[in-house]
């Protein structure tokens, strides 16, 4: 007997979404109908697909196994579907790319959006290896990281490189100094960003390489909290140079003895790179590219 492809995809979309409420919005059905189809799958095989209760939905062992088929089932029918519509000179359609840092992308998606109007774009933010897991899990169509990648799944393109600098509010007592150095670190209440961020790691590098200490004064979640957290004086932070910005209400203190350089990767899978939207996106970042 052959699989239904409505009950797999009903399936796919409460695995990947992690909700019958929000699979039903996406696939513009009512919460029921999706029910419905993810029991009948299950009653159909006689399987378990998913561990329910009033507040969440978990996948099971065999359900985890299946999500892996069906992420590639519908990359495979997403390529079919580019593939027919070709001629429709991508009028319609989404993109979504996984970021740790939005403003290094923003110009090239500006002008993707001006170039291809009816694409829908979404961004979604988080650190490194959260982006570069969104990839793998099929979840975003390429993700920008915060350091470079070695993997032969990966087609990577590096857009910058930047020195990471310290900062500070302006009421802070080092808010007049031009740079400071490392062992000006030692023991001073830091804001960090939290674990598997690349900035953290390699701060934390720099300072294990130099003998010295790190304080934690609190640990946040972004770089937008970590900004925040030392506007007001909880403690220094440290960020790239290149996304620090304008804002008024911090220092930007380069670390003269640092020598780590943030470089930012833009990176997609080779299976999902000559999808035409893909490869279209591609192709205005490397208009950006300096030339050999």
């Amino acid at each position: 007997m052959s699989v239904s492809h409505a009950q797999l995809k009903a399936f796919h979309a409460v695995a990947v979404h992690g909700s019958f409420t929000r699979a039903a919005e996406r696939l513009f059905l009512t919460q029921p109908a999706v029910s419905d189809q993810v029991r009948k799958l299950e009653e159909r095989y006689g399987v378990l697909l998913f561990h329910r209760n009033k507040r969440s939905v978990r996948l099971t062992e065999l359900g985890e196994r299946l999500l892996a088929v069906t992420q590639r089932l519908f990359v495979i029918e997403a390529e079919a579907q580019e593939l027919l519509q070709e001629s429709s000179a991508l009028q319609t359609g989404s993109l979504t790319l996984a970021v740790d840092a939005p403003v290094h992308v923003l110009p090239q998606i500006a002008r993707f959006c001006q170039r291809h109007p009816g694409i829908r774009v979404k961004l979604e933010t988080g650190n490194t290896d959260e982006s570069l897991q969104r990839l793998f899990d099929y979840q975003a169509d390429l993700a920008l990281l915060g350091r470079e990648v070695q993997d032969e799944r990966l087609l990577t393109f590096t857009l910058r490189s930047d020195p990471i600098v310290a900062f500070v509010g302006r009421s802070h007592p080092w808010a007049g100094r031009a740079s400071i150095e490392l062992a000006d670190l030692d023991d001073t209440p830091l804001v960090l960003r939290e674990q598997g961020s690349v900035t953290r790691q390699m701060l934390e590098a720099e300072m294990a390489r130099a003998g010295l200490r790190i304080r934690p004064a609190i640990e946040v979640e972004g770089r937008e909290a970590s900004l925040e957290a030392v506007a007001v004086g909880i403690g220094v932070g440290v960020v790239s140079a290149a996304e620090l910005g304008a804002d008024a209400r911090v220092h930007a203190l380069p670390i003269l003895d640092c020598h780590w350089r943030m470089s930012e990767t833009l990176v997609c899978l080779r299976e999902q790179s000559t999808r035409r939207i893909v490869a279209t996106f591609l192709d205005l970042v490397k208009e950006d590219l300096p030339t050999e």
